[in-house]
């Protein structure tokens, strides 16, 4: 059975959720059916410029219900170059409603699909399965941007009838790994499966990842924790497998790393809804750590708004190295000044490959981690600390350390506590390099650069200085300059190692 129910833009309420303002169309409504009939209705509207970021369309569940399924479609009329076109999320809330903080959170799939299922025995991938209980549910869009001429959509909901299966209890990843002891291990902690618009599935980034020398990966889908259950068979002894979440707002991308199995993180506000401390805040609660993500990236909404007073460590290289990673990496060098100059902690810089589907590089680049073990906690531990450094692969190895006059020592992340005018040595060691050049950067800028490094990729630079001097020391490793006066592309860089007793 097929019925029609019109809803424009005339038919609706607005309403504040307490973050970003949405409206509410007019409900959908179902009679009941015998077991194993299905019936059917059709939602059609139109979103104008300057359309709030979330528009729900109430669905009344009957009770008997075993299955909904969702399919929709929008236009994508012609626009001007350099005029955004149509773009529409979606995802869905269960009876316990669209209140901020998920707790009806049942799936999104964002743009990547044009419909989805899910019963109490399964789901689309991005969609969790669970009953599916009578009351209003809510489908929810989400106009990433809409054309000059608005943007038209049809839904269709069909609800199938009858016996609900059995949920599966969710089995999740060990949080320890076989390791090697106290020691750097290799990670990518940005990756997207097909649970959201990579093309992926756990298992084959796994096998990707096994393949680039990786020991752990973080899963890291937008906007849904759906894939935590399905990474267990995918992990082993040879690599651990963190549970997050890239929460991907209209103000910028935060990775949740690391957070407890099963956490959903809501991404439906904006910087000026002040809410993103709330959130940080829950990441943490999780056992995980606040990532904004890609933070000078293009992308419409992309660019990070939030300020990094809550952040763990930030994104500084995220993929293939591009002029917005040298922006992010300038940025992040601005807020070591600041950490010095105002006395207060530094924020850990970080690097991940965002992969998605072929050809994206998993590993490329990859965070390595100075960890007490192949664990969770101590993985996170190592990152929270800055005891890490940023790789473009793992044939790629940096070490950097500062000794005082009387053996005092200290490496990545470290501060060597010695007087301001003593002597201090910085030592760099590199492998796998061939032809890159080594730059020593301080609170002063770029104080040293080396010789390229001949063609075995090996070598070994030394720096004398004083804490007076340099309050802080890190090391970048870069490929030769192909264009005028540009750096060339980063290798390898390290965060820093601070001096001085403060």
């Amino acid at each position: 059975m097929c019925e029609e129910h019109q809803a424009g833009v005339g038919r609706r309420a607005v309403f504040l959720t307490g973050a970003a303002a949405a409206v509410t169309l007019g409900s959908v409504s179902f009679a009941s059916a015998a077991e194993g009939r299905s019936r059917t209705r059709t939602v059609r509207g139109t979103l104008e410029p300057g359309a709030p970021d979330f528009v729900y369309v109430p669905v009344e569940v009957p009770h008997g219900v075993r299955e909904i399924r969702v399919a929709y479609t929008y236009d994508r009329p012609r626009v001007p170059a350099g005029t955004a076109g149509n773009a529409l999320d979606i995802g869905v809330f269960d009876e316990r409603g669209t209140g901020l903080g998920g707790e009806g959170f049942r799936g999104w799939s964002g743009g990547a699909r044009t419909e989805f299922f899910l019963r109490a025995d399964e789901a689309t991938p991005g969609y969790v399965p669970g009953p599916v209980r009578a009351g209003t549910w809510h489908i929810a869009l989400g106009p990433y941007t809409v054309a000059p001429q608005g943007l038209s959509y049809e839904i269709t909901v069909t609800l199938t009838f009858g016996e609900q299966g059995r949920t599966p209890r969710p089995v999740y990843p060990p949080e320890r790994a076989k390791g090697r002891g106290r020691d750097w291990y290799r990670g990518d902690c940005h990756l997207h499966s097909w649970h959201s618009d990579g093309r992926r599935t756990p298992e084959e980034i796994a096998a990707l990842a096994r393949a680039a020398g990786l020991d752990f990966v973080n899963s890291s889908d937008h906007n849904t924790h759906s894939a935590h259950a399905h990474w267990a068979e995918a992990a082993g002894d040879d690599l651990l497998v963190l549970l997050g979440e890239e929460v991907t707002t209209r103000n910028g991308h935060v990775v949740a790393l690391g957070t407890d199995p099963g956490t959903f993180v809501d991404w439906r506000y904006r910087a000026r809804d002040n809410r993103f401390g709330r959130f940080a805040r829950q990441i943490r609660r999780a056992g995980g750590l606040v990532v904004p993500a890609h933070p000078h990236a293009a992308c419409i909404g992309c660019n990070w708004k939030f300020g990094f007073g809550e952040a763990d460590a930030v994104e500084v290289w995220n993929g293939p190295w591009t002029p917005d990673d040298e922006v992010a990496l300038a940025d992040w060098d601005g807020t070591l000044i600041a950490s010095v100059r105002d006395g207060r902690d530094w924020i850990p810089a970080m690097g991940s490959s965002d992969a998605h589907r072929d050809p994206d590089t998993v590993g490329l680049p990859q965070t390595v981690v100075l960890a007490d073990d192949l664990s969770r906690r101590a993985v996170l531990d190592g990152i929270r600390a800055g005891r890490c450094y940023v790789a473009e692969s793992a044939a790629v190895s940096l070490a950097l350390s500062a000794s005082g006059p009387r053996g005092e020592h200290a490496g990545i992340g470290e501060r060597l506590r010695v007087a301001d005018d003593s002597p201090v040595t910085v030592r760099v060691e590199v492998t796998g390099a061939p032809g890159c050049t080594v730059r020593l950067v301080t609170d002063q800028g770029v104080l040293h650069t080396s010789a390229p490094l001949p063609a075995s990729g090996e070598g070994a630079v030394e720096w004398r200085t004083t804490p007076a001097y340099a309050a802080y020391v890190r090391a970048e490793v870069r490929h030769a300059a192909v264009a005028g006066p540009l750096p060339g592309s980063l290798a390898a860089f390290t965060n820093p190692v601070f001096l001085g007793r403060r």
